[in-house]
């Protein structure tokens, strides 16, 4: 992790979109504070949010287990082309860092880290959300985010304090190498077709609440639909 970094920090308002009189399903009235922007130096993070962030639904985001939510820099590049984007900027999918030097195999479920000033651990792969196929106006983009694992990451805030652009992710602590937050989405996507692993990755203290809940209701479903998603579609900026 020692070339990992911060490229960028956004904090979103949120904001009205759409129209309520559209026919179109994704043109139709919503609210979110997905649209984040920039900001320029350091940056007070507390242990609910990012200073300055907002949440249009907090029962489903922010707070202690989900106060920062980070994105690789890799994927939006590869969203940009795969979408045809042209060239999208941090704050694309709606995280408040953009990181480089980082993706889902590189991260695990309890990594503490430093930025600046700022102890974060990681508490859950993010689920995608059907305003970021809103915000993209692209119908398939949440299904297309499940299903490829670039998801992003949240983490919870052990220690407030300020980071900014620039600064290194540096590792303090990593208490469970062999869940990376790919293999933890893998079992959260589909609780019920390993039920050790699943029960495995329930036990793991640094886990957030909401991903144990699922994993255990996972566990309770019809087992004839075991490819739902205890994830897909919970967060709602």
């Amino acid at each position: 992790m020692n070339q990992a970094a911060i490229l960028s920090v956004q904090v979103g308002r949120t904001r009205q979109f759409g129209d309520e009189s559209s026919a179109g399903p994704m043109q139709r009235a919503w609210s979110s504070a997905i649209c984040k922007d920039p900001v320029g130096g350091p940056v007070w993070v507390g242990t609910a949010h990012v200073e300055g962030d907002e949440q249009a639904d907090p029962r489903v985001h922010g707070g202690p287990d989900k106060a920062v939510n980070a994105y690789p820099v890799e994927h939006l590049r590869a969203w940009a082309v795969e979408l045809g984007l042209g060239e999208i900027s941090g704050g694309a999918f709606g995280e408040n860092l953009t990181t480089s030097g980082l993706v889902e195999d590189d991260v695990c479920i309890g990594d503490t880290v430093r930025i600046g000033t700022v102890i974060l651990q990681v508490s859950q792969p993010r689920g995608p959300c059907w305003k970021l196929a809103r915000r993209w106006n692209q119908p398939d983009l949440a299904i297309r985010m499940d299903e490829s694992g670039r998801t992003g990451w949240y983490y919870r805030v052990l220690q407030e304090g300020t980071l900014q652009a620039g600064d290194a992710v540096q590792l303090v602590d990593r208490p469970n190498p062999l869940w990376t937050i790919h293999r933890a989405y893998l079992v959260l996507r589909a609780p019920a077709l390993d039920p050790e692993k699943t029960l495995t990755l329930a036990g793991i203290p640094q886990l957030s609440g909401a991903s144990r809940a699922g994993l255990l209701r996972g566990l309770e479903q019809d087992r004839r639909a075991p490819h739902r998603s205890t994830l897909t579609g919970e967060d709602d900026d």
